[in-house]
């Protein structure tokens, strides 16, 4: 087991079927995981792991993925997040860069987003 195995990731993506998946690959990888299907589902938890990676899907309805972190970010201060979009968009890269936030592509996620996970894991533990 790695020193990483066992970290919490926190799971938004409005999609059932990629919630399911992704939880189901993650917790395979040993992780720890929260699964939620709308921005408001997460801001309506009261308490949540305090060095968890947050996963989150941009193009979500009422707020997007982008929004959801920097709401977060204004709770908790530092956060470590991954944006997972479908829709390739260079503006939705430049913000996520200026928010120092690591963007992966739907549908290539299986090995992007666990070596992003790893990668933002230990960088937070530097």
């Amino acid at each position: 087991m790695n020193k990483l195995q066992g970290s919490t990731i926190i799971i938004v993506d409005d999609d059932p079927q990629v919630l399911r998946s992704l939880r189901f690959l993650l917790e395979t990888e040993g992780y720890n995981v929260l699964a939620f299907g709308s921005a408001e589902e997460l801001l309506a938890e009261a308490e949540l792991p305090v060095n968890a990676c947050f996963v989150v899907d941009y193009r979500m309805p009422v707020m997007d993925g982008l929004e959801l972190i920097a709401r977060m970010r204004e709770r908790r201060g530092k956060l470590q997040a991954i944006l997972i979009t479908g829709y390739p968009d260079e503006l939705i890269d430049a913000r996520a860069a200026r928010a120092g936030i690591r963007v992966i592509r739907k549908p290539h996620l299986d090995d992007g987003l666990l070596d992003g996970i790893r990668t933002v894991l230990d960088e937070a533990a530097e």
